[in-house]
């Protein structure tokens, strides 16, 4: 216990100072080296704050050239939009064209199926495949083959406008995301140290997985315009093709219709023309029939006026036999009116002889009126079927448009 209870030990004068001396040593070289950080970390902040800035100025220049290069591409892209745009309304138009033609044609065609199918009313020998129905037949196969052609072009047609706009929603798309990316980069430009909403965000840093490069952002949009120009170049052809289609159609069209229409106008004329000689024809034949009639009333009368003269020789003969005894004789009388008898008789023979080839005459000649008069009415039902109902009715309203 008395061990515990000692005093400190005390230190000699020389230790003493030999301590402060130490201190005031160490103190000084920390004082120094403090300075001495002082000094570095006011450098180190004046630089540091010259770097950021210069980095700030440079990446304040980076993000500005980046809007101007947006802002570029953005304007090209705009430009080329407005042109498919156009091209896409002109397109349109010619679709528009095309769908009208189509739509035209279904009147030319019904008109000439309509023809065909009258004309199949014509009777006898009226019903022949003559140049009017090859032509009709051609006309409806030009007509089918020119819709056939022209559906086809508007498929075509309707897929470039499919593609066209595709190529506008690509670069609608396009100008879209580069307006929120300048939009994006303004706003970055603008920003300071000390605006508002700054803060640190966590793995900003990273780069992004799907983010893409300077040189995959630049072909992307000149793939866009490229493709848009392809397209509008397409389109442009497209267009050439319709019109060239449409006039050429449109002439093969009017060029068969005029072809059938001559056609119509000679076998009318040629029709009429053969009515007008059957007319004539029928007219001597009733002429003649008339006169075969009056013909044969006078061959009646001469036939009874022969038997009136045969009836009185017959008369005076059988008063002459009741003539008495010696006075029955065969005078010259008596072979006189035997001989008359005789010569009436042939005479009444000969008239009836004529009777009966007249009578067989106006039976033909009746029955040759019949067939004209039947033949007639072939040829009038033939021009009313070609002339009437076809050509005036029907085919005068045809009419075939480029659009």
């Amino acid at each position: 216990m008395s061990k515990l209870a000692q005093p400190p030990p005390k230190f000699t004068h020389s230790e003493w100072i030999i301590s402060n001396q130490l201190k005031y040593a160490t103190s000084e070289g920390e004082r120094i080296a403090a300075e001495r950080l002082i000094d570095e970390s006011v450098r180190a902040i004046e630089d540091t704050h010259k770097v950021t800035k210069l980095v700030q100025k440079d990446v304040s220049k980076k993000l500005q050239q980046r809007v101007d290069e947006m802002k570029y591409w953005e304007t090209e892209a705009e430009n080329y939009l407005e042109t498919i745009k156009d091209e896409i309304g002109r397109l349109v138009a010619f679709r528009s064209r095309i769908e009208k033609s189509l739509e035209a044609c279904g009147e030319p065609l019904h008109i000439a199926q309509q023809c065909l199918a009258a004309r199949q009313r014509r009777r006898g020998i009226d019903l022949v495949h003559d140049d009017v129905e090859r032509e009709l037949i051609k006309e409806v196969e030009v007509i089918q083959g020119v819709m056939i052609l022209m559906q086809r072009t508007k498929e075509q047609a309707d897929e470039q406008l499919r593609l066209n706009r595709k190529v506008k929603y690509n670069l609608e798309k396009d100008i879209k995301d580069k307006s929120t990316s300048i939009a994006i980069d303004n706003h970055n430009v603008e920003l300071t140290d000390l605006s508002k909403g700054n803060s640190f965000k966590v793995g900003v840093t990273k780069v992004c997985p799907n983010s893409t490069s300077r040189e995959e952002w630049m072909d992307f949009t000149n793939t866009n315009i490229w493709e848009a120009e392809k397209q509008r170049q397409n389109s442009k052809a497209m267009r050439t093709v319709v019109d060239g289609l449409l006039q050429a159609t449109t002439n093969d069209m009017k060029r068969q219709k005029e072809t059938t229409d001559t056609a119509f106008e000679r076998r009318i004329a040629e029709t009429r023309d053969s009515k007008e000689k059957l007319e004539e024809h029928l007219r001597r034949v009733k002429k003649e029939i008339t006169e075969m009639e009056d013909n044969i009333t006078r061959l009646l009368k001469g036939i009874a006026d022969k038997e009136a003269g045969l009836k009185l020789c017959h008369t005076r003969l059988e008063n002459r036999s009741f003539r008495p005894g010696i006075e029955l004789t065969r005078d010259p009388a008596q072979y006189r009116l035997i001989e008359e008898s005789i010569i009436i008789g042939q005479a009444i023979d000969t008239l009836q002889e004529r009777l009966a080839t007249s009578r067989c005459s106006l039976i033909g000649l009746d029955r040759k009126r019949v067939e004209l008069e039947e033949e007639l009415a072939i040829k009038a039902n033939t021009l009313f079927i070609d002339e009437v109902e076809c050509m005036e009715g029907m085919r005068k309203s045809i009419s075939f448009h480029a659009y």
